[in-house]
Order: C-alpha cells, then structure tokens, then sequence
C-alpha cells in the first residue's frame, strides 16, 4: 500500500515514474497511475469529481482515461527534471492559441463576454461570478485580462502530493475490560438486546482503533493507494460487499485501486460541518482488466462511507 499526503504548493512532474498529483478544481484529486509492462496504459490517469455542498456529494463520479506513450497528445520523452536556466524576460505563461477555457473553473469556455469579447466562460453563471469578483472593472481593458488571474475562491486550493510506501504499524493493545460496563436500568431492554448492543459498540471501537493505527505512522495522509488490495475503513457500517460494487461496462469485475481520507477536506479547506462536502473514506474501485478507451474517458466507481457511519 502506498500513502499519500500533502506536499508543497508548488507542482512537480515526472512522466517516467507515477506521480500523483492534487489538482484545483472542482474535483478534489487527480491520480497519475500507470500500469507496468502495458503499452497502452503508459499514461493512465483517474479523475475524481465531486460538488461543495452537501446535498451533491452523492453524485460523486470518477472517471479513467488512458493512452499509450506515443500519442498525440504527449512528448514520447519526458520534460527535463531541472528546469532550464532563466534567460532574459520571464515567460509568459497565458496561452495565445488553442481551446478557450472558462476563466472561473478552467472547463471548456465557448461564450465569451458580450462588451469586451475577450473573456471566455463555460456559462452565464461562471460569467456572473467573474463579473462581480472584478471582471466588471477590468472589461475592456486588455491588459488587465492578460496579466491577471482572477480568484474566485471557486477552485480548490492546489497541492503537489507525495507518495510513499507504507511501513506495518504494529496494533495498540487497548486498555479496555473484555465485557463492557453496562450503565443504568435494564428494565427496558432484555438481556439479549443489551449483549448484541455490546458486541456491536465492541465491534465497531476495535474497526476504528484498527483504522487509527494504520495511519498512526503518517497523520497527514489524504490518499491511500494500492491496486487489487483491500481499503481500510472508518466504520463496520455501510461497508460494500461484492454484489455492491458493478462491472466494468466491458464485463470485467471492479477491483479496488485507491481510498481518498478525510484529511485531505482540510488541504481543500472544505471541512465544515454541515457545509461542505464530506466524508470518512471515498473509496474508488476501477476496471480489473484496464479496458483500453483509445482517446476517450470512462466512468468507474466510487464507494462513499461516512464519518457519522460511526455511530
């Protein structure tokens, strides 16, 4: 299994090597994760997608897509790990040709602003947040539209993430007695009851406890990787059994590849109660067989189990 966790603000990239990186959007991940010894996985990436608020978050969606190394998208070899030395004026990073992209979430931006004709959106709601976060005051003056990037605060926060190879943790022994204490009248409940309720309580403290200590070594964690193992869970609650998680569309079975954590809600500063997206563990299973998609994206799956599935 391979952790994952937060690193510095500033994104690095090696193409020869997997190299998991956070993007800024509206979805929360994107994982750079190749297949060794197939050709036609050489560059393989999954996409998690969800929405801030958190009524939308069961629409959770996750997405794959693949290519082998020689395409037409990629250089055959990768960028050099060293950038190359500063000579002259810094360069300019705002693009002069190719796709227009909304200015508020970077999507595909075919209209465009009807008074300056230079801003480009995916909506007329992207254009009304861009309108009254500044875009009213820099219209039509070019310059501004150039050099600025507007901040919405509509993008997550943007990380570069680090992967590392997990180390066994040996288990904590749990002070606890074997039979919990039973506190109060059991006239309202049978003896019978009262003991399923125990072995439950008992159960689900020894899940948890077992969750603690797997990322006891690595707190910060936000990704837990690990193609065609098993996740780690919050709770013996809502729990997916095999029957729960559905083929691939080319017949083959789902197999577990990733788990994103709940630590990762506080890099994307999306943990408020209530408020904001959330969850306990987001695991993603994905085709057993890595179907080839030629150019295109397919969609697989993505098991959400809450932290109030504790109680």
């Amino acid at each position: 299994m391979a952790v994952v966790r937060a690193g510095a603000a500033e994104l690095g990239f090696a193409e020869e090597a997997p190299a998991w990186r956070l993007r800024s959007s509206q979805f929360p991940s994107k994982l750079y994760a190749p297949l060794p010894g197939r050709a036609d996985a050489f560059h393989r990436s999954l996409f998690l997608f969800c929405c801030r608020a958190p009524p939308c978050c069961a629409g959770l969606r996750v997405f794959r897509n693949q290519l082998p190394r020689k395409n037409d998208f990629y250089s055959h070899e990768p960028p050099p790990e060293e950038p190359p030395p500063e000579a002259g004026e810094s360069v300019c990073l705002q693009l002069k040709s190719g796709a227009h992209l909304c200015r508020v979430c970077g999507c595909l931006g075919p209209k465009t602003c009807s008074r300056c004709r230079q801003a480009h959106y995916c909506s007329k709601d992207h254009q009304a947040v861009d309108w009254r976060s500044g875009h009213k005051q820099a219209c039509g003056q070019a310059d501004n539209l150039d050099n600025t990037v507007p901040d919405h605060n509509f993008l997550f926060p943007e990380f570069e993430i680090v992967i590392e190879t997990e180390d066994e943790i040996t288990p904590e022994v749990s002070e606890k007695d074997d039979e919990p204490e039973i506190i109060g009248s059991m006239g309202e409940a049978s003896v019978d009851e009262l003991d399923s309720m125990a072995k439950h309580e008992s159960r689900e403290d020894k899940i948890f406890q077992e969750f603690k200590n797997k990322i006891a070594l690595e707190p910060e964690q936000i990704l837990r990787y690990g193609r065609g193992l098993a996740p780690i869970w919050i709770s013996g609650e809502n729990v997916p059994e095999e029957e729960n998680i559905p083929d691939c569309p080319c017949g083959a079975k789902r197999i577990f590849e990733f788990q994103v954590m709940p630590q990762l809600l506080n890099y994307l500063k999306a943990d408020r109660l209530g408020k904001s997206v959330d969850w306990g563990v987001l695991a993603i299973y994905t085709c057993a067989e890595s179907c080839s998609l030629g150019t295109g994206y397919t969609e697989e799956f993505v098991w959400k189990q809450d932290v109030n599935d504790t109680s």
